[in-house]
Formats: C-alpha cells, sequence, structure tokens
C-alpha cells in the first residue's frame, strides 16, 4: 500500500470533503477548519484543520466560542500528522482533555482475509430495525461499560432515514447478544468505516471480533469500497493486522466540555 497516498486521499475524502455522519447533522467550513454540528445526541467536532503557528490559538478559541454558544461539548479529532507539531499542546492549554489514542488502520479490500467465520454456536444477524438496535445498544453498554444512549439513538435515526450509510451486525449465542459492530458508507468516497466492534468480557478472545471484521469486509466488496478504515485501539490492532490492515498515522480525541 502507498501510505502516503492513501493518506492524502483520507485526508481530501473524508476529512476535508467531510459528509455529515447522521440526519440533522451538517458540515461547515470555517477559515481552515472543517467541523460538524449536530444536535445533543450527534456528534460535534472538528474533523480537519489546516492551520499554522500564527493562526492555531485562535481557530481552537472560535470553535470554543461556537461550540459553547451552542451548549455542545465538542471533540477535536487530532491525527498525528496535523500541524503545526504542537496543536496537541496548544488544546490542552485551552482546555481540552485528550482521551486515549488510537490508531488510525486502513485495509485495502483486494489485500484482506476474509476467511474467517464466526465460532462454533455464534451467528451473525443484521441489524434493520428497533430490535435489533437494542441487541447492540445492550452489547455496547456490557462491552464498554458506558450509556448508549446516545448510539442508540444515532443508530436507529441512520437505520430509518439514511440506510445506505449504514451497515450493523449482532452476534448472537442462542438469543443472548455477546458482541455487534457496524460499519459506516461514505457515498462518492473509497473508504467505508468500522466502528463499535466491542464483545462482551466473557466471550472475548474467541475469535468474534475477527469475524465481525470479515463480515463487514465482504459486505464493503459488494458495494464497491476499495479501503476500510478502523480507528483501532491497542488491543484490536493486533488483530486487524492479522487481518491484513496497516497503520497510517495516530488519532487522539480532544475534548471541551463547555
Amino acid at each position: 500500500m502507498d501510505h502516503v497516498g492513501v493518506l492524502a486521499l483520507y485526508d481530501r475524502d473524508m476529512r476535508e470533503g467531510a459528509q455529515p455522519d447522521g440526519p440533522g447533522a451538517r458540515i461547515e467550513r470555517v477559515g481552515g477548519v472543517v467541523r460538524q454540528v449536530a444536535d445533543a445526541q450527534g456528534w460535534n467536532g472538528v474533523v480537519w484543520s489546516d492551520l499554522d503557528e500564527a493562526g492555531a490559538d485562535e481557530a481552537i478559541a472560535e470553535q470554543i466560542r461556537h461550540y459553547s454558544a451552542l451548549g455542545r461539548k465538542f471533540e477535536w479529532k487530532l491525527y498525528g500528522h496535523d500541524l503545526p507539531v504542537d496543536l496537541g499542546q496548544r488544546l490542552r492549554a485551552a482546555g481540552f482533555t485528550p482521551e486515549p489514542e488510537e490508531t488510525l488502520m486502513i485495509g485495502e479490500v483486494a489485500n484482506l482475509t476474509f476467511e474467517t467465520e464466526p465460532p462454533e454456536g455464534i451467528r451473525l444477524v443484521p441489524v434493520t430495525d428497533r430490535t435489533g438496535v437494542e441487541l447492540v445498544a445492550d452489547v455496547h453498554e456490557k462491552a464498554f461499560g458506558t450509556d448508549s444512549s446516545r448510539m442508540r439513538h444515532q443508530l436507529l435515526a441512520r437505520l430509518t432515514d439514511d440506510p445506505h450509510t449504514i451497515t450493523a451486525v449482532v452476534a448472537l449465542a442462542g438469543d443472548e447478544p455477546v458482541s455487534a459492530a457496524r460499519m459506516e458508507l461514505v457515498p462518492g468516497t473509497r473508504f467505508a468505516g468500522l466502528w463499535g466492534g466491542g464483545t462482551v468480557e466473557a466471550w472475548r478472545g474467541k475469535g468474534i471480533y475477527r469475524a465481525l471484521v470479515a463480515h463487514r469486509a465482504r459486505d464493503a466488496v459488494k458495494r464497491g469500497y476499495r479501503y476500510l478504515q478502523v480507528d483501532a485501539s491497542h488491543q484490536s490492532r493486533p488483530i486487524l493486522e492479522r487481518l491484513g490492515f496497516e497503520p497510517l498515522t495516530t488519532t487522539t480525541p480532544y475534548i471541551y466540555q463547555p
């Protein structure tokens, strides 16, 4: 894979040329910043910036003013190659709190391993309605220990209003949901994003996560996407590398709470 070329394509299509990630959200381009504005149940934040040392602090301050006026918590999604090189330090100085760093992993579908199947006793079920969304939310809360109300709202809204932009799948052991994940599709680009892959603790280490990645990868191929993107934690990165994904850069969420 041409890492430099693919990263430049990702920046152009998925960040500078970002599309809203759900109903009711909008993309705004202000100076050297591209941001998404949504309601309180949606994702609010900066997806791309083109800043220099002279203008970075004022651009940060402008985003704080904008989202604070809306009463919105927001995220500045900082990538390892973003400029200026001290942008993370500037965000912290302005009151942002960094969350754990992840690795941007890209897989070219032609080079990925799809042979992985779910372990015995596990079946993968597509999510198409409210009942399926509730199963995904149940897994999310058990796997990550966090409230899933926002994810539940966003997933159901997209399945209802923009079903061509998202798919989701839940892994069942009998009738018990034990793992779930979704894939976000960006029409007009070559990238599909893999998100939310989580498995409840008692079922980890059995190959379910790998099976969910392979399931979504096969779906992406059918839909004509060339690349799969994952913001990988340190736990999922080794699994993705074995499937053929390659690390391109890091990404760190910086959170600002008005």
